[in-house]
């Protein structure tokens, strides 16, 4: 396995580990909110930072397809 690889299942591990800890602190905030009495507002402040953290994991997680895409087609020319 490569460094790059390595990098890249690193960086799957942690795109993974963002979507999961989003989703999670997101159903949470669901829950509890209500629970708490918090204004709307927060919700709403909150489902905006689960979309930048889903926004995050897209745009890395597009990064890794493109750089193994790259890396493929290195190895099939030489």
């Amino acid at each position: 396995m490569t460094d790059q690889d390595q990098a890249n299942a690193r960086k799957g591990r942690m795109v993974a580990l963002v979507i999961a800890g989003a989703m999670l602190l997101w159903i949470a905030a669901q829950v509890i909110g209500p629970r708490l009495g918090l204004p709307g507002r927060y919700a709403l402040l909150i489902d905006f930072l689960a979309i930048a953290a889903f926004v995050w994991a897209l745009v890395v997680a597009t990064q890794i397809w493109r750089a193994r895409q790259n890396g493929q087609g290195r190895d099939n020319k030489g």
